[in-house]
């Protein structure tokens, strides 16, 4: 901060038990719990509930809540496209694309020329369903930690796609159930495989079938699908993707024989896959792995970084030892099992 600037960053945007507060705005951003006035980052549920008097988020993000929640998710709603800046208060709010989910976005709040970006969630690898998350210069940047461990090291999206099909081929007679959060990594595998050129009909669980209608909506074209109905005979050498929790399920003894599969950055860890029942764990997530969050924060350089969840002493330690400054800011609300 330069010493002309006298705005300190916490009279911006200061952590609260009700989320991150930014006073001179009158909003919250991803509040845990209904508010007046909500900026909201995505549209998972840890982050977007339903409730709040008024709503600002991309168009995108506007429309997952809509078909989640119902058209009167809140009192009000407002869009807001990438790169467009509106003044809120007596601030300057903008977003920036994430790279997390289709419509995920970065928050950022700029006032007396001091610029704040709360990431929300995001990831750095292309994904085919989203657009990619985009830098941005700024005094603070306020990241998640997730994956944030030095042993959480994503392999690339094709090798894990290639082991689901070459699965396929080596099994033909029995169905491949991939367990997949319905909102972002169920649409991800679909696009991934067909970018592989599994040009097959995918068979999908009625609960993720209006999420793939409004990604198509979109313009992601996730190629033939049908829902996961018939009989078993039906399904041999077949792909479903279906959610984690339908695996598990009754709903998932129609399947001949199947091989189970689960995709998830906490597939690297073993024990994890084991305790599922997972034949085949898939390491697919939608955060950033450990040397993505370390290289976002050396290619932004922030005068200061804050984080909200997940790991967060590994990677404050980190920023410390490469002389950035850091603290963790022990938001609460925030999961880390489902939308990863």
């Amino acid at each position: 901060m330069s010493p002309s600037r006298m705005i300190t960053p916490e009279a911006v945007l200061r952590p609260t038990p009700q989320g991150l507060w930014c006073p001179d705005g009158g909003f919250f951003i991803d509040p845990p719990g209904p508010v007046d006035r909500a900026v909201i980052t995505h549209g998972h549920a840890d982050h977007a509930r339903a409730g709040h008097g008024s709503v600002l988020a991309t168009p995108e993000t506007l429309a997952i809540m809509g078909e989640r929640y119902g058209q009167d998710f809140a009192g009000s709603t407002q869009a807001l496209a990438y790169g467009e800046r509106l003044a809120v208060g007596g601030v300057e709010v903008s977003l920036a694309p994430a790279g997390h989910v289709l419509g995920s976005a970065q928050a950022t709040v700029r006032q007396g020329g001091l610029t704040i970006t709360a990431s929300g969630d995001y990831k750095r690898r292309r994904d085919p369903t989203c657009a990619a998350f985009e830098p941005v210069p700024s005094d603070v940047f306020i990241t998640e930690a997730t994956f944030g461990l030095p042993v959480f090291r994503h392999p690339p999206d094709s090798h894990e796609i290639g082991r689901l099909l070459r699965s396929v081929v080596q099994f033909p007679d029995r169905a491949h159930l991939v367990g997949a959060y319905a909102l972002g990594k169920a649409q991800r595998v679909i696009r991934l495989l067909r970018e592989a050129g599994y040009d097959e009909t995918i068979y999908v669980h009625g609960a993720l079938e209006r999420l793939n209608r409004l990604y198509e909506h979109f313009g992601v074209d996730l190629g033939p699908l049908a829902p996961a109905t018939g009989s078993k005979a039906d399904f041999a050498g077949r792909i479903v993707v279906a959610p984690p929790s339908a695996i598990a399920d009754r709903w998932s003894r129609r399947f001949p024989d199947p091989v189970t599969a689960f995709a998830s950055g906490w597939m690297s860890v073993r024990a994890r896959a084991r305790q599922r029942g997972v034949e085949l764990p898939l390491v697919l997530s939608d955060h950033a792995d450990w040397d993505e969050l370390t290289a976002t924060l050396t290619e932004l350089s922030p005068g200061e970084t804050w984080i909200t969840h997940g790991r967060d002493d590994a990677l404050r330690r980190w920023a410390e030892l490469n002389g950035l400054k850091a603290r963790a800011l022990h938001l609460v609300g925030y999961e880390d099992e489902d939308d990863d």
